[in-house]
């Protein structure tokens, strides 16, 4: 597992890529932190009108998780 920092333009990029290239996508909304349990979590996401991403897992193979993350640097 690597973890990247990244702004909120770069992990909607990032998840437009992913989307693009089929690739197993977890996102992680403002609105997740204010929820206790994971049908709220997913209620969340379903009902935002706007994604607020402060984080996004990306699962595939090398090659194309590469290219959904360029322009990250690895978070310090």
């Amino acid at each position: 597992m690597l973890v990247f920092a990244a702004t909120q333009e770069q992990l909607a990029q990032a998840h437009a890529r992913a989307l693009t290239r089929d690739i197993r996508t977890a996102l992680y909304t403002e609105e997740m932190f204010k929820t206790g349990n994971d049908d709220d979590n997913r209620a969340a996401v379903r009902e935002a009108a706007e994604l607020r991403l402060v984080g996004l897992a990306v699962h595939g193979r090398r090659n194309d998780v590469d290219k959904v993350l360029k322009g990250m640097s690895l978070h310090n």
